[in-house]
């Protein structure tokens, strides 16, 4: 029974040394910064340091449609991963819902790009 869940364990271990093993490295190899300057500790996003945020500053509704538009998409192309798994058990019903999927997210994609939700402004 144990020798089952010897692989996932193996796993878990491994899956946890990485990040530690990225830490750990981080403290101590050379060349990281050691002082904890004014400049060093402001907020840096995408190569532009902006200094304290601003609560006036607001967002344009297409940063949040862009976004919801990613989490919507992102979850319908996460459902392919276990029809994929399952394929060669559901034979051709599976591979017309396959067909059916990619054809109503094809259609959504198309259905945003023409309202021009997708274009940065």
């Amino acid at each position: 029974m144990l020798s089952n869940w010897l692989p996932f364990l193996f796993y878990a271990l491994f899956a946890a040394a990485i990040p530690a093993t990225m830490i750990v490295a981080s403290f101590v190899l050379p060349g990281r910064p050691v002082s904890r300057t004014k400049q060093r500790m402001l907020p840096f996003e995408s190569g532009v340091s902006e200094g304290a945020p601003n609560r006036d500053k607001r967002f344009t509704v297409s940063f949040y449609l862009t976004a919801i538009l990613f989490i919507l998409f992102d979850i319908e192309i996460v459902f392919l991963y276990p029809l994929a798994v399952q394929l060669d058990a559901l034979g051709w019903f599976g591979i017309g819902e396959f067909l059916v999927f990619i054809a109503i997210l094809g259609v959504a994609y198309v259905y945003v790009w023409r309202k021009g939700a997708l274009n940065w402004h």
